[in-house]
């Protein structure tokens, strides 16, 4: 790229330190892995649940309730049986990966079973009621009088601080294990599975008032053509950044956090670990503001209910995170409501907040192709102008193929096929994003063990963590108050009867 970043030399280039000529790319390994996954959960529509044994994290105050399968057909394996299951079934996959990059096998086996158990074991803590627990409801229901409202993906950040706390206390132990530290590849993963999930909560959608699907459309603008374009500047001209880190930076904070900033890294073809570092601000500022913007919704804008709703969406990076504050959100205002003698239909914020989150998610892939063109063509052109198309296909990230083609798949089963078999996708879909999930995981305790917090402090962190709170408190949290006050003003849930 064009310059060195004050971060290269804070930053490991590869896991395992090995140079390989591998027989496919990861990017490509990542598509297939994450397209076996989402074909496997189709089984579903047949009758034939080949994924219900995969293990899932329920919020949790008794411990011996907290792991399950996520179907009921594999209720007899229990919750230790299916973890067993899930970390021999992600053991076998990955081996063969392995295998595909010409890595060392056994010493990937050997790693990988320290990191998923450590890293789930982080996701388990993190699952604790008294940190997980967000609505009055919840707090009810566990029998607690407090929660730090961190919601299912404050286990990412638990995931995150483990991994700190090897690398940075127990140096050793995290050299030995980093065979296993592929973020790139589970990122990936993940966001192929993604699609799917996104299909059938948009489908989902269709059904929401038509004025509101239009109104979601006007977010994408905002934070594609709006947000992005601010940031990128503010990274450059304010703080210095060289583009390998200001295009994934802006996409990350203006976008949709994780999977757009891996997406535009790979688009770049930035060094992955600038988009996976990026991807640990996202999800830290993200509980910041999950635990911070309901509140302030309910303060100021009880009043209009599905503007709040849609500020939730807009402002917050992640899908879990925005999702669970559009949940906190209506909680609050609902009830300040009921309290003034209004009583509407619970639903229609958290969903307005929904609809926002997925038309800016399901724009991703089109970004990243945008972004893979400018670069080939303006950026860092290529020589000759007949290179110039199949640079851009080798610049394009392979995993938004699959992103793509998940959610058109699960898009078209949910709308073009007859109501009994629509009405299993989004079961079959949430078996997969269980995996997601799991992929999810793995990442943030992998980017945790690949830093070294002394030596990232030193070259340059807090820098980067500036640019993100100027950003997000600065411009992004306002601009999309107005754009939602704009849009979505005046327009308030059905009472309830």
């Amino acid at each position: 790229m064009s310059s060195t970043s004050t971060f290269e030399a804070g930053i490991p280039r590869r896991a395992d330190n090995v140079e390989t000529s591998p027989r496919i790319s990861e990017d490509w390994l990542s598509l297939v892995v994450g397209l076996l996954i989402f074909v496997l959960a189709l089984g579903g529509l047949a009758n034939v649940d080949l994924l219900g044994w995969v293990v899932t994290t329920s919020v949790w105050t008794d411990a011996s309730k907290a792991l399950g399968p996520v179907s009921k057909a594999y209720a007899s394996l229990g919750g230790v049986g299916s973890l067993l299951a899930t970390y021999v079934a992600l053991l076998v996959i990955l081996s063969v990966t392995v295998l595909a990059l010409k890595s060392d096998l056994k010493r990937f086996a050997l790693s990988f079973t320290a990191v998923f158990w450590i890293a789930y074991a982080a996701w388990f803590v993190g699952s604790y009621a008294n940190f997980a627990a967000v609505t009055p409801t919840d707090l009810q229901k566990f029998g607690i009088s407090w929660s730090l409202k961190l919601t299912n993906e404050g286990g990412y950040v638990f995931a995150l601080i483990a991994g700190l706390i090897i690398a940075n206390f127990l140096p050793r132990f995290a050299d030995s294990i980093k065979a296993a530290v592929r973020p790139e590849l589970y990122i990936k993963i993940a966001i192929v599975i993604l699609g799917g999930f996104v299909a059938a909560t948009a489908a989902a959608r269709l059904n929401f008032a038509s004025s509101l699907l239009l109104r979601g459309v006007a977010a994408i603008v905002e934070a594609y053509l709006i947000y992005w374009a601010v940031v990128y500047f503010v990274a450059r001209k304010w703080f210095g950044f060289n583009r390998e880190w200001a295009a994934p930076l802006a996409s990350g904070i203006s976008i949709c956090g994780v999977a757009a900033s891996i997406a535009t890294g790979s688009a770049i073809r930035a060094r992955p670990a600038i988009p996976v570092l990026v991807s640990s601000l996202v999800v830290i500022f993200a509980v910041v503001e999950v635990l911070i913007l309901p509140f302030l919704a309910q303060t100021f804008l009880w009043r209009e209910p599905l503007v709040a709703g849609a500020w939730i969406g807009l402002a917050v990076k992640t899908d879990g995170a925005a999702v669970a504050g559009g949940g906190i959100t209506e909680a609050l205002i609902l009830a300040k409501n009921a309290a003034a003698g209004i009583n509407y239909q619970p639903g229609w914020i958290l969903a307005t907040t929904a609809t926002v989150k997925v038309f800016i998610d399901i724009f991703i892939g089109i970004w990243a192709f945008v972004l893979g063109y400018i670069w080939t063509n303006h950026i860092n052109p290529t020589t000759t102008d007949k290179a110039k198309a199949s640079e851009i296909w080798q610049r394009f990230p392979k995993f938004i193929l699959g992103f793509v083609a998940t959610f058109l798949i699960g898009l078209y089963l949910v709308l073009g096929t007859p109501a009994d078999l629509a009405a299993k996708v989004p079961a079959a879909m949430g078996e997969a994003n269980t995996f997601r999930v799991i992929f999810f995981i793995l990442t943030f305790f992998s980017i945790g063990l690949l830093s070294n917090f002394r030596t990232l402090w030193q070259e340059g962190i807090g820098k980067l963590a500036a640019v993100y709170v100027v950003s997000l408190f600065g411009f992004v949290i306002w601009v999309g108050l107005l754009i939602s006050w704009l849009f979505f003003s005046g327009i308030h849930p059905p009472l309830a009867s």
